[in-house]
């Protein structure tokens, strides 16, 4: 799939529906090609302008779907024509692509969460897709043999589809630090995705996402870590808004 990005707030984004992202992933995997397919939202804006490794991941990056509804809605005041089915969150996206994974015989391996967490998810996954093939890891990684003991175990899983979930930036800098020995297709970065599956974290109301309210749900459910993500970290992105709409 030939990558046509619209570019605002210093990033560049990809308005990709559900099916165009199957679509790509399925590309990915018919080819034999090592896509990374990253997102953005309005905490990885503001990451990208602060951190230089993730800068770097997102050069490294193939495609970057929007992951906020936010972005559509700022995208949109900046005359591009995004559309609401083009904002993709894991929370929707999982569904669909695991069940693409199930028909069409892809491996998928999942590497995140607490120890448990992932093949609780994994195990729900398996019982809703009949025929999935799903292998999990913890994300705790602390030694460089560990590391390498993940690594030979995603490798001998021989996966179409590596999602990796510790959150952002950690998620990112993992793939960017182990990008050259991981064996595997398509290469998501996958945040909470399998915690909001096996119930470790409450699923925002699906309206609320639609709606663009998903953060006041998760800044409630969760205040200790996310307030600074979501009360703070978005004035910096105004910041980028206003700037680019005076530079216009």
């Amino acid at each position: 799939m030939t990558r046509s990005p619209y570019k605002f707030l210093g990033v560049q984004v990809d308005a990709f529906s559900i099916p165009q992202l199957n679509s790509l992933i399925a590309e990915s995997i018919e080819q034999k090609k090592k896509r990374i397919v990253a997102n953005h939202n309005l905490h990885s804006l503001y990451l990208y302008h602060h951190d230089l490794k993730m800068r770097l991941f997102y050069a490294k990056a193939d495609y970057a779907h929007i992951d906020g509804m936010p972005l559509v809605l700022i995208g949109k005041l900046l005359s591009f024509p995004l559309k609401r089915e083009q904002r993709v969150t894991y929370a929707d996206w999982v569904w669909p692509l695991m069940s693409e994974a199930a028909q069409k015989g892809w491996r998928v391996f999942y590497l995140g969460s607490n120890p448990g967490v992932a093949e609780r998810g994994a195990s729900i996954l398996r019982r809703k897709f009949v025929g999935l093939q799903i292998k999990t890891a913890h994300g705790y990684i602390n030694s460089s043999q560990e590391n390498r003991a993940t690594l030979a175990e995603i490798n001998a899983y021989q996966p179409h589809i590596l999602m990796v979930g510790m959150g952002m930036p950690r998620q990112e800098y993992w793939i960017l630090d182990n990008l050259e020995q991981i064996h595997a297709h398509a290469i998501l970065p996958s945040g909470a995705c399998m915690d909001y599956v096996a119930g470790a974290i409450p699923t925002p109301p699906r309206w609320m996402g639609k709606m663009g309210l998903e953060w006041l749900y998760r800044l409630f459910s969760e205040p200790k870590r996310l307030w600074r993500r979501y009360l703070v970290e978005p004035w910096f992105v105004a910041g980028l808004f206003i700037r680019e709409i005076l530079n216009a």
